[in-house]
């Protein structure tokens, strides 16, 4: 098993970690590394118990001083169109067995301190960030669970452009805030790999470091060229096409248009300061 996760390491990073002896749990390690994004779904429900049981065990996911500051919804079906209708650009949705909603949650614990009289000092930036990244931890913990019984998933962050919406279908109160949507099915093919960034470039050792920075990236480009080519290229109109569009050009051009302007209105709106 220490074979394949590093053959699976190889492809996602191009490189592996010197490691000579496996680890226990090396194939646990080895199917997390070769983790999967599904978008393509049977026509199979999902026990509803079992979307429980998996929102159970993404709970029990570390959190930032035992706040508990993560909720997740099951979309109903009412609820779910309504969401849907949000998403023309991810249609691959409506053919998934359930659709969640991670949201963080920051009203609990500022009710403790109503109910017991207390002021809320704390009242700026580190309340939304806690609650926002205990909702990441979890959306994660979920998505590695759900592997695990056989399930395919898809974060979908474009619920976040319509955060106000989204929110008022959800009932969600203020301090609550969604994060990032979930489709969850069962598998209809394995999935693609999606090759990363070098090791390289993302794990540093004793301070950060970028050096050679620019040209690992394009390196990056060309290895991620051979096996998971773009289709397509964004924003033609505005910056016609590259004969060598890789991941680097992508992403610059992805956000070469302004997207969630308005998600700082929005989180202000739910009552949190943000200095």
């Amino acid at each position: 098993m220490l074979d394949r996760l590093k053959a699976v390491l190889k492809a996602r990073f191009g490189s592996v970690p010197a490691l000579q002896d496996a680890p226990k749990g090396v194939d646990v390690l080895a199917d997390m590394a070769d983790r999967r994004v599904i978008r393509r779904y049977v026509d199979k429900p999902i026990d509803p118990e079992l979307l429980d049981t998996l929102c159970a065990v993404a709970l029990s996911a570390p959190s930032k001083s035992d706040l508990q500051q993560a909720d997740i919804v099951i979309a109903g079906k009412e609820e779910r169109a309504k969401l849907e209708a949000l998403l023309p650009d991810n249609p691959w949705v409506k053919e998934a067995g359930a659709l969640l909603v991670f949201c963080g949650n920051n009203r609990r614990h500022r009710l403790l301190f109503e109910w017991r009289g207390r002021p809320f000092v704390n009242d700026y930036l580190d309340p939304f960030f806690n609650a926002a990244v205990d909702s990441g931890i979890v959306l994660a913990t979920f998505v590695a669970a759900a592997d695990r019984v056989g399930l395919g998933t898809c974060p979908i962050s474009a619920i976040r452009n319509h955060a106000q919406q989204v929110s008022d279908i959800l009932g969600l109160p203020d301090h609550v805030f969604p994060v990032a949507g979930l489709g969850v099915g069962w598998p209809s093919f394995a999935g693609v790999m999606s090759p990363r960034l070098g090791l390289d470039v993302s794990i540093h050792h004793g301070r950060y470091d970028e050096t050679g920075l620019r040209d690992k990236i394009a390196a990056y480009d060309k290895r991620r060229e051979l096996v998971q080519p773009y289709k397509s290229q964004r924003y033609t109109d505005k910056f016609g096409t590259s004969a060598d569009y890789g991941w680097s050009e992508d992403k610059a051009r992805q956000y070469s248009v302004p997207e969630r302007a308005d998600f700082g209105a929005f989180v202000r709106r739910k009552g949190f300061k943000l200095d």
